[in-house]
């Protein structure tokens, strides 16, 4: 969050932070974003939000509100219009693999902490083009998934 409240004055966007609320304001509390100009959804990662991913991704469409999340487990055919985020499959298949050399004798004490190092970026064009948002060709062609 911090570098995205760095970010945004250069960007020259003005932010509403938003804390997760009671599943119960979800709606209401995605309704706020629709009220000025040029409003949009940037869904952070976190336990709490993702629980709640189907209604918050329902709840911007609905509101026609262009929302990107913080990974691929939003539902992009609830409306969502981009996710980028950490590949969670990368990050099973690198677990398996700690599993793995667990099992066989390694002390996980001796094993290295890792960072992610595998992004996704989805977009989905229906979306974009129902909101009236061109995305970039260079963004397009960066996408690992490009909804159609």
């Amino acid at each position: 969050m911090r570098a995205i409240e760095a970010a945004a004055p250069k960007l020259g966007v003005q932010l509403t932070p938003a804390r997760a609320p009671d599943p119960e304001e979800i709606d209401n509390a995605i309704s706020r974003f629709v009220e000025g100009p040029n409003g949009a959804l940037l869904v952070q990662p976190g336990p709490s939000l993702t629980v709640y991913r189907n209604q918050i991704a329902l709840s911007a469409a609905r509101h026609h509100l262009p929302a990107i999340y913080p990974d691929r487990s939003y539902p992009a055919d609830a409306g969502g219009l981009m996710s980028y985020g950490v590949s969670i499959l990368d990050l099973y298949e690198r677990a398996a693999k700690y599993v793995d050399r667990i099992l066989k004798g390694a002390k996980p004490a001796d094993l290295p902490v890792e960072q992610p190092t595998k992004f996704d970026l989805v977009i989905n064009l229906k979306t974009a083009k129902a909101l009236g948002i061109t995305i970039p060709q260079s963004l397009l062609i960066q996408a690992d998934e490009v909804i159609e």
